[in-house]
Parts: structure tokens; sequence; C-alpha cells
């Protein structure tokens, strides 16, 4: 059995959006479809949306409408058709656990059980202001546990392990909310510290998927959401015309579908943070994680009443994870550099090989554990669907950089589960592809491996909808 490496602090993973469980004031659970019980969420999630709508002018408050969370996301998971599926926390939290010296309060321990691995589940609809407040009173009372459960742990501290716009609620905990006292490190994967395309471009052109009584209109819900409008582009990311300059979204007149207010509030929130002192004063070391090299909306151009991404921001290409630019998830601190840089997608930065890895560096004061050889990694490029339809055959691009030796003779491999690996075909120049059949309907992974199967680069999330005769189900 592996050892398990010491650790003295109190970890705590946040999740991002959408990575909480949310129960309604009768405790039915209103969002928490993953796995293979996600294709059921057109009809689930369509019938509460309406009673999660916030009420305009919210700020930063809880609207009194009995919701609650739950706990962190199991699996796979998102809202159907805008290609947010993201992996679940219950393998990375359970990874933690055997491979440091790590626990979660079971469900059989007293409530006041010391544990020093907390998952912090939260209502991912309101203000990270909000969010914020309540991790610090988590916090409090979890740390105080574990410091008064032996001398040893007088002094431990807090390191957090956030996931996308999680990582923004660390942030505002420890900048704003007393946090940087008590916190160690703050580990980020994808957060984007100066918001996301993707966010814009739902609130703009909506959040729909299918047609007629099937389908699932939430755009009135995202567009309530002071969450969502967090997460738009702190940084000049829309081309108003053809020829103009790039301007911050807040600054275009009559926007459709978003909340005005709502922006400017966004903008004195990363203003606030950027400006903030209290985390560099008390040592508090940001450590943030990118993906890179993979297709990412960076800039989008006004086009009637929607606006369409680009992957380019004054001509040039900088990649990201497929869902936060690196000039946006590496944007902390005063390095303005990222620690670490996978090559991986952003739904499951959380249970990527390499970062885990890496985080021995990062948990722990044991001297680093010899881990076996590792192939040299290959940078890889990968562009696949995040949804087709049951029958339809799902394309995986690769492509590995022209300035990588032999980049051209590279084996690559995609593996979904539960199936044999697939070789790649060659294109010739660096280009590679395998076009998958018969994958069934619903959620699925697919490992991406260089130089042998079994060694992963990255993994490829794609749900699969039924066709129109299985609408039904």
């Amino acid at each position: 059995m592996t050892s398990r490496s010491r650790v003295d602090d109190m970890v705590v993973v946040v999740p991002g959006i959408l990575g909480s469980r949310l129960a309604d004031a009768d405790g039915n659970e209103v969002w928490g479809l993953s796995g293979r019980a996600l294709l059921r969420g057109i009809h689930t999630f369509g019938r509460s949306v309406k009673g999660l709508v916030l009420p305009p002018g919210l700020g930063d408050e809880h609207p009194g409408d009995g919701v609650r969370p739950l706990g962190p996301m199991r699996d796979l998971h998102g809202l159907l058709g805008v290609g947010t599926l993201v992996d679940g926390y219950d393998g990375f939290l359970g990874w933690l656990e055997d491979n440091f010296t790590l626990r979660r309060r079971g469900e059989k321990d007293e409530p006041d059980a010391p544990a020093n691995l907390i998952d912090f589940a939260y209502d991912w609809r309101l203000s990270c202001r909000y969010s914020a407040e309540r991790l610090a009173e988590r916090v409090d009372e979890e740390l105080g546990r574990w410091r008064a459960s032996t001398p040893e742990r007088a002094e431990a501290r807090v390191v957090l392990v956030c996931h996308s716009m999680g990582g923004l609620v660390a942030r505002q905990y420890v900048e704003q909310c007393g946090g940087a006292e008590v916190t160690r490190r703050v580990i980020t994967l994808g957060t984007p510290y100066r918001g996301s395309l993707d966010a814009l471009v739902y609130l703009v052109n909506g959040l729909r998927y299918g047609m007629g009584p099937l389908g699932l209109d939430v755009t009135a819900f995202a567009r309530s959401l002071p969450s969502l409008h967090q997460l738009v582009p702190d940084y000049a990311a829309l081309i108003p015309a053809p020829g103009e300059p790039l301007r911050y979204a807040r600054e275009v007149t009559g926007l459709p579908g978003t909340d005005a207010s709502l922006l400017a509030d966004a903008a004195r929130f990363h203003k606030a943070l950027r400006e903030s002192g209290a985390g560099a004063a008390y040592g508090v070391e940001y450590v943030p994680i990118s993906g890179v090299l993979q297709p990412t909306p960076t800039t989008a151009e006004i086009q009637g009443e929607k606006v369409v991404g680009l992957l380019t921001i004054d001509g040039s290409d900088e990649g990201g994870d497929g869902r936060v630019p690196r000039l946006s998830s590496a944007h902390v601190g005063g390095t303005g550099r990222p620690a670490f840089t996978p090559w991986e997608k952003h739904g499951s930065l959380q249970n990527n090989t390499a970062l885990r890895q890496s985080l021995y560096n990062w948990l722990t004061p044991d001297p680093p554990v010899h881990r076996g050889p590792e192939d040299a990694e290959v940078p890889l490029v990968v562009d696949v669907p995040d949804m087709i339809t049951e029958g339809e055959v799902y394309e995986l691009l690769a492509r590995v950089p022209q300035d990588v030796q032999g980049h051209d003779r590279v084996a690559v491999f995609a593996t979904p589960e539960g199936r044999p690996a697939r070789t790649l075909s060659n294109l010739g120049g660096g280009r590679y592809v395998a076009r998958l059949a018969g994958l069934a309907a619903g959620p699925h992974r697919v490992r991406v491996s260089t130089g042998k199967a079994g060694h992963v680069v990255m993994t490829a999330l794609v749900l699969v909808v039924e066709g129109e005769a299985g609408d039904g189900a």
C-alpha cells in the first residue's frame, strides 16, 4: 500500500459554478443530477428552474427562498446544450484521502469530530461575496476544531483548492473577509480571475436546449444570477462592430441579455480584489493552474442580437483550457505567471494526472517521493464537440505543435470509459483523428493518451443526447 504523505494544515476544496448540489426549502434536490441521470435534467431541472430565478436588485444577499447547498457534485454534470460539462469531485476528494493524511468527516462521525479535508458546497447562483462570507464561517468553525484537537495542530493554517469560480469565492474570502490571516496557500484550477467569455455568450445569446415541450430554456434563470455576471470578462473582450477596438462589456450600452447594474457591480468586485493587499501582507501564496493549448473563446464580436466567440485577441491565439483563456486563469498575484500549465480541458482539471502529482509540492512538507519513471509528455491540442446526438459519430481531432520534435510521428490514443483504446489516424503535419461510433446516450469520459494507451494526457468530456425517437424518456 502506498504511504500517505503528511499534511498538517486543513485543506478546503471549493467547487466551481454548478458544482454544488442544491435543495429547496422542503429538502427536495433541485440541482444535483449527474452521471447517467444527467439526461433526465431536461425535465427535472426544467420543472424546478422557475423557483430558482433570483429577484432583481438582490445584491450580495440570499433571496430567502430556502434553497441550500447539500454537497459537491459527485459525477459528470452540467446544463444540457451549453458546453459546460464538468467532472465531479468525489474522485478527487477520494484521491486526496488515499494519498495524504487527510480525512473527511464521515456520516457516522460526531458533528464536532475534527477533520482536515473539508468540501465546501455553496449556492452558486449567488454573488461570490455572499459565498465567501459563508466560506469564512465554515473555515472558522472547522479550523478551530482542527487546531484544538491536538497541541501540534495549534498553528495549522488553511490550504484552499478551488475549481473554476470557486477560486473567485476563495480569493474574496482571503482578500475581503479576513481569510488572509489563516490561509497559507490558494491553489486554483482554471479560475477565471479576469472572467470567461462563455459567461457573456450565455447571457447575451441565452441558454436553451431542444425545442417544443421537451425543450429546456433557462435563459431567464441565467440572466438573474449575480455569479454569472461576475464571470463576464473583466478585460476588453468585445468588438462592437467590424474595425472597432475591443471594449469592456459594461461599456457597450444596450447589450442584450445583460443587467447593466450587475455588470457594473461585477467590475467593482474585480477591482476590489485586484487592489486588495491583504493576501500579500500575510504572505498568502496563490498557485494558479492554467490549462493550455486548447481552443478557447477569448473575444467576441457583436452580430445583430448575438455575440460570436473568437479564439484570438488582437490577432493572437493565446489558448486556454477550452473555457477560460490563459490570460484570465493565470492573472493573479504579483508574478502574473501560472505555477503549472497542464494540457487539459477545463472540466477535467481536478482529475488531471500531472496536476495531481504536482499537488505533492503544495500540500505536504514531506520531501518528494519517487513515484516511478514517466514518459516524456507531449503537448496536445484537442478539439472535440461537447455534445452529440445518439448515433452520431464522435470525431476527436488532436494536434501536436510543429515546434515539438517528432510532432508528426506521435502515437496518440483515445479510450472511452469501458471500451478499448483506439489509435488515432495520422493525418500528417502533426494532425491526428479518431472517429468513435456507437457511444450510448449519457455522459462519457474519453481519455487521450500519448506514447502508450495508459499515459493519460487529458480527458475529453462529451454528452450524448437521445435522438428524437428517444426524447420521451
